[in-house]
């Protein structure tokens, strides 16, 4: 970014030293009287957000204004709805909305399941014992008693060993759903006879379980995040009290993001659940710190040829920003894309992320700077970078010979072979994609196995498969027509009404087929099919929402994939102003994603034992890879640009890796960390995300960033930058220049 303004003589009553002068600057102004002390001059709104006189206000005042918003506003509260994660249009979701006109929408189904301790037979001659432990926690009658034909609130499993009671659980709220549920729990267990066990599983206890495990996440994973992200500060910048800055204001940012956006998505009447402010605060903490590591790496340049730490921030700034600015809208513009998924909870974080992001710009471009300059060059003890007046205007840190350095003279000797073999890297992780199964069931999106999924297991040992989890079919149709159509499947095990009234009927269906499996998709198929022809009719529940999600999901990808790439593209060519190396670097973003997807899946097979990815896992690490990527794109080759037309493509290149690439590192190993601390919250489809992005940002800084695109920048030379023109002289375009 072009450096305006310039300083050439300050006067400090610290230090009176002449300042060195910025080549880039327009003709000093004549210095103040004798007998006064001035401060620098230094134009634009950098110079005035860090100046002597402004700097104090503009740390804090949005400092205090964020704490009386986060004290007086806080986050916004809303009620969940049934069809929150659920595809808008598709039929399980139209079956969800049809069947809020029953007399009882907001009732959900437990299942009781009582087996005998020892796995032997014989709790059918136990029933008697059980049938007021089921009455007094609600259950409702299951089916046929074990004489005489009555109905009965259990029914006994053909091998003996179990038994069952479902019990309606009514509940408008996640929360109230899962006290319900706590409450039940403790319930048939109070009176349970000795030598039998009993679990709550069915769709309400599967609920309640996802309700306990974000029980408190919020704090856990802040906690968790600012934790790893102190830690890599202080490794970063080696220093007992620099992290301490940034840290404070990321994590001021982080809490102000979550309200903003909670209140935006409020007043937009939008979705979100309890993962979305979590994944909301992973992303701040990791564009944020990311953004501030860009400005403070600047800062410490600046400060080495600049004595005035004003006017070394004010240039800092001017050269950060617009990478920063054109990095945060480039990912503002991508998490938006969000907004056209099929789902309300994806849509709403979407725009929840795009709030983050601005409100994390805004704190490492306005807040930061000032913050920083508020205090001496000794917040970088030990390091303190020292004023030099001899340092040009590239800076001490392209012309030491750091590893940075060094690595460039290394790829620049054989460019070729780096690239090839960066490539081959590339291409040997992503060959496991071809083989990526998605869409988890019920029973796996847990780390650590509840309740709820326990006791399904057990229902599963003795019931046919669906008992646990029955699908719904709600129609307006008449009953007898709607039944006649079910008994066609032959997947059906059994059917019966569960609810009636306001034109609507509630038949719960009960499968053969295992849950998850191919056999359960075909079955709902053919339930659809069988009920084709009758009006208003849907199948739902667990099964049918599952195939209506990898379906949407399928969708969102063909959709959302194209349009992030084409909105890279066209970031990444208005600030390089060109063509072919906007399309190249997307191109290795691409096949960074692939590789981590390839990486990735072989772990969790292998290492995790997980059988699929969740089916919304691929769409949010693609975004996050692609759009949080581009960032270090444009840190890199922004830094390039700066050089280009006086260096030449070659040295620019190189002097550019030199500057960023330990910024760009430590930028991706502290992202690639703060994502893993996803998997503190024992859900799978958050530990799969947290890992995917982990891996391919990391290969992306290490790899892709550090070697291969300076490989093969210098391997096509100008023609990397084509249309743009280039300049430099014919010394720097053939590259030995000052030890390259």
């Amino acid at each position: 970014m072009a450096d305006h303004g310039s300083v050439a003589t300050i006067r400090r009553g610290d230090d009176p030293r002449p300042m060195s002068e910025d080549p880039a600057a327009p003709a000093p102004s004549p210095g103040p009287p004798a007998g006064r002390s001035e401060e620098p001059h230094a134009s634009g709104l950098a110079a005035w957000l860090t100046s002597r006189r402004w700097a104090w206000l503009v740390a804090l005042v949005p400092m205090l204004v964020a704490v009386a918003a986060l004290g007086t506003i806080g986050e916004a509260e809303r009620t969940p709805s049934p069809t929150d994660t659920m595809p808008r249009d598709l039929d399980s979701t139209l079956g969800t909305e049809l069947r809020a006109q029953l007399p009882t929408p907001d009732t959900s189904t437990a299942v009781v399941v009582f087996s005998t301790a020892d796995g032997a037979p014989g709790i059918g001659a136990r029933v008697p014992d059980l049938t007021p432990v089921a009455r007094e926690a609600g259950a409702v009658p299951a089916g046929p008693s074990q004489g005489g034909g009555q109905t009965s609130t259990l029914l006994v499993a053909e091998d003996d060993t179990a038994a069952i009671a479902v019990v309606p659980v009514e509940g408008g709220s996640s929360t109230e759903v899962a006290d319900r549920v706590t409450e039940l729990r403790a319930q048939v267990q109070a009176d349970l006879p000795a030598g039998i066990e009993a679990q709550v599983t069915g769709p309400a206890a599967v609920q309640a379980d996802l309700t306990e495990v974000f029980a408190g996440a919020d704090v856990r994973l802040l906690i968790a995040t600012a934790t790893v992200v102190a830690l890599l500060l202080v490794i970063t910048y080696r220093s007992p009290v620099l992290w301490v800055i940034p840290l404070l204001v990321v994590g001021i940012a982080d809490r102000v993001a979550a309200v903003a956006a909670t209140q935006t998505l409020a007043g937009l009447d939008m979705a979100w659940d309890e993962s979305t402010v979590g994944i909301l605060s992973v992303l701040v903490f990791g564009a944020g710190t990311d953004y501030a590591l860009l400005l403070i790496s600047r800062y410490r340049e600046e400060l080495r040829r600049v004595e005035s730490r004003h006017v070394a921030m004010a240039h800092a700034l001017r050269r950060t920003a617009e990478a920063v600015l054109s990095s945060s809208v480039t990912v503002v513009a991508g998490v938006l894309t969000l907004a056209l998924s099929l789902t309300p909870t994806t849509r709403g974080l979407g725009v929840a992320c795009a709030v983050g992001i601005v409100v994390a710009a805004f704190a490492a471009l306005v807040v930061l700077p000032a913050a920083l300059v508020l205090f001496g060059r000794w917040v970088f003890w030990p390091r303190v970078p020292r004023f030099d007046p001899s340092t040009g205007e590239a800076g001490s840190t392209t012309e030491r010979r750091t590893l940075w350095h060094r690595l460039g003279a290394i790829v620049a000797r054989r460019p070729g072979a780096f690239a090839l073999g960066a490539l081959a890297l590339v291409a040997a992780m992503a060959v496991n994609v071809a083989n990526i199964q998605t869409g988890l069931d019920t029973a796996d999106q847990f780390l650590d196995k509840p309740e709820a999924i326990s006791g399904s297991e057990r229902i599963a040992d003795s019931f046919p498969a669906g008992v646990a989890s029955p699908t719904q079919v709600v129609s307006t149709a008449p009953a007898g027509q709607v039944m006649a159509a079910i008994d066609e499947v032959d997947a059906v095990s059994s059917a019966r009404v569960t609810a009636e009234g306001g034109g609507v009927t509630e038949i719960s269906v009960v499968l053969d087929t295992a849950a998850g499996s191919d056999a359960a998709s075909e079955a709902i198929r053919d339930l659809r099919a069988a009920l084709a022809d009758l009006p208003e009719s849907h199948v739902t529940g667990q099964e049918a929402e599952a195939l209506d999600e990898s379906e949407a999901a399928a969708r969102d990808r063909l959709l959302i994939f194209p349009l992030i790439l084409g909105l890279v593209l066209l970031a990444l060519g208005a600030l390089l102003r060109s063509l072919l190396a906007p399309v190249l670097l997307v191109a290795t973003v691409v096949a960074t994603y692939a590789a981590s997807l390839g990486a990735s899946w072989w772990i969790f097979t292998q290492v995790f034992g997980f059988g699929a990815l969740d089916s919304g896992a691929p769409l949010l690490s693609f975004l996050f890879l692609v759009a949080l990527g581009v960032d270090y794109n444009i840190f890199l080759l922004a830094r390039a640009s700066e050089g280009l037309a006086t260096e030449g493509p070659r040295r620019a290149m190189l002097t550019a890796l030199a500057a960023t690439g330990g910024v760009i590192t430590s930028a991706g190993v502290l992202l690639a960390a703060v994502f893993l601390v996803l998997g503190v919250l024992p859900l799978v489809v958050l530990a799969q995300l947290g890992v995917i992005v982990c891996i391919g940002v990391l290969l992306d800084t290490l790899v892709v960033r550090t070697v291969l695109v300076p490989a093969l920048a210098l391997l096509l030379g100008e023609r990397f930058w084509w249309p743009r023109p280039v300049g430099g002289t014919a010394a720097a375009h053939g590259g030995q220049l000052n030890g390259w």
